[in-house]
Parts: C-alpha cells; sequence; structure tokens
C-alpha cells in the first residue's frame, strides 16, 4: 500500500527548504477565510499540488468543502491518495492556460480561491487572464487569496542580504540532508508508485530534475493587487509580506 501521508510529508518539507515560513501564510490565508467566508467554506484550491491547503483547510474547518485543480498527475495523485474516501474532497485536472478549464469545476460560485507559490508558473498575460477568470468563479463578497513570490526591485541591498542568509541556511540544511526541488522529484521518479506519473509530468510540464527550482515570473506586491482590482474584484491587497513574499487577499 503506498504511503500517502510519507509523500505528504516529504513534499512539505522539501517545500519548506525554500519557504521556512510556509505555515505562517497558511495561518493567514485561514484567518482571512474564516474572517470574510466563515467556517463552512466552499473553497477552490487552485493548483493544488499534493493538496497542502486542502489538509490544513479541513484541519481547521472539518465542514468546509474543497476543490483542488492542478494539471501535474504525479502530485494530483498524491492528492487523490491522501484524501481518497472523504467526500468533502474533489479533484480535477485542468491546465489553467487553457480558456475553457473552468469548465470542469463541480461548483460555481465559491467562497473563496486559494493558491499558494504556483502562479509564477504563468507569463504576466496569461495571470491576468486567469484573475479575470476567477472573478467570475468568486461569489460577491467572497474572496481570492494568492500567497506566492513578489519581491520588491526598490530595495537591492535588502534583498541581497537576504539571499546570502537563505543560501547559507539552505547549505546547512542540505548538509542534514533535506531535499531539495530536484531531489525530490528524483525520488518521484525512482518510485514504483509514481514513476510513470511522473514521467508523463516532464512530458506535460517539464522535467524538475534537470536543475534547480527556477523562479518562474514574478512580479510585486502592487501588481497584483492592481490587476486584481482591474478584473473585477472589489478591494486587493497584502495581507502578509515577507522579505521575499506575500499574500495577496482580493476582496470581490
Amino acid at each position: 500500500m503506498t504511503d500517502w501521508q510519507g509523500w505528504q510529508e516529504s513534499w512539505d518539507r522539501q517545500q519548506e527548504w525554500y519557504m521556512p515560513d510556509r505555515e505562517d501564510r497558511f495561518r493567514v490565508m485561514l484567518d482571512a477565510v474564516e474572517a470574510f467566508v466563515g467556517d463552512k467554506p466552499r473553497v477552490l484550491d487552485l493548483a493544488c499540488g499534493t493538496g497542502s491547503i486542502t489538509r490544513r483547510l479541513l484541519r481547521r474547518f472539518p465542514e468546509a468543502r474543497s476543490t483542488g485543480v492542478d494539471l501535474d498527475p504525479a502530485l494530483l495523485a498524491i492528492a487523490r491518495g491522501t484524501f481518497d474516501g472523504d467526500e468533502r474532497v474533489s479533484f480535477v485536472s485542468a491546465d489553467l492556460t487553457e480558456p475553457d478549464w473552468a469548465d470542469a469545476l463541480p461548483h460555481v460560485p465559491y467562497d473563496a480561491v486559494l493558491t499558494s507559490t504556483a502562479l509564477h508558473w504563468l507569463d504576466g498575460r496569461a495571470l491576468v487572464t486567469l484573475y479575470g477568470q476567477l472573478a467570475g468563479l468568486v461569489r460577491p463578497g467572497g474572496i481570492l487569496l494568492n500567497a506566492d513570490h513578489m519581491p520588491d526591485d526598490s530595495t537591492p541591498l535588502i534583498t541581497a542580504a537576504e539571499r546570502a542568509f537563505t543560501k547559507a541556511r539552505q547549505e546547512r540544511e542540505r548538509a542534514g540532508g533535506v531535499a531539495d526541488w530536484a531531489e525530490w522529484w528524483r525520488s518521484v521518479a525512482d518510485s514504483p508508485e509514481l514513476g510513470e506519473l511522473a514521467r508523463e509530468r516532464f512530458r506535460l510540464i517539464g522535467d524538475p530534475t534537470a536543475g534547480d527550482h527556477s523562479e518562474g515570473e514574478v512580479h510585486p506586491v502592487g501588481w497584483h493587487a492592481e490587476t486584481l482590482r482591474a478584473a473585477g474584484f472589489a478591494e486587493a491587497r497584502a495581507a502578509w509580506v515577507s522579505l521575499t513574499d506575500a499574500v495577496i487577499l482580493a476582496l470581490r
């Protein structure tokens, strides 16, 4: 029997190597969910990966409902295995760059859309389009929360100090055996239960074992807030900020 919990924990450790404050942003996101839409929300877990947000959502709000959407077959397999038999959760395989991706969703509208460290893989034009689509999927009074890399290029000295500090921390943790992005994916590709799905992922999205985790296309907090307002959200602002990342909260 596949140890889905083990795969979840290894994914969390790998992600925390990049983001040691990962749980902080999740807490802020769930605080916002409770504040704006209550403790029984219908949530769209966008680019859900292994279901990290959904796990924390249901732990805090047992009466929540979640729809996870992703294109990655290996990560979706971990998510589906983890929540097998849980009627509160459903998963959809979809490419967010396709214009009709939302047609497969089982529920519309949603109280909240939550996403973390994923949308930077879209180029700016695609993200503008996606934000417009999401405005149509969130009910009036509902919210969108996007936690992602949102650097501030206006402070180069602060950025350089942060990068040096982070590099030193990561080197210490790597020496202690923590897997990075590429190494984690090599372990997936080598596993009997996920190997074929990993190779399908490599064909669909790219081979992450070829190098370190790319930043993708990142934008500052102000760009996201302005774009979300232009897309149809009433208000948008940062709800949490670190030296490199932020959580943008948009109210429909």
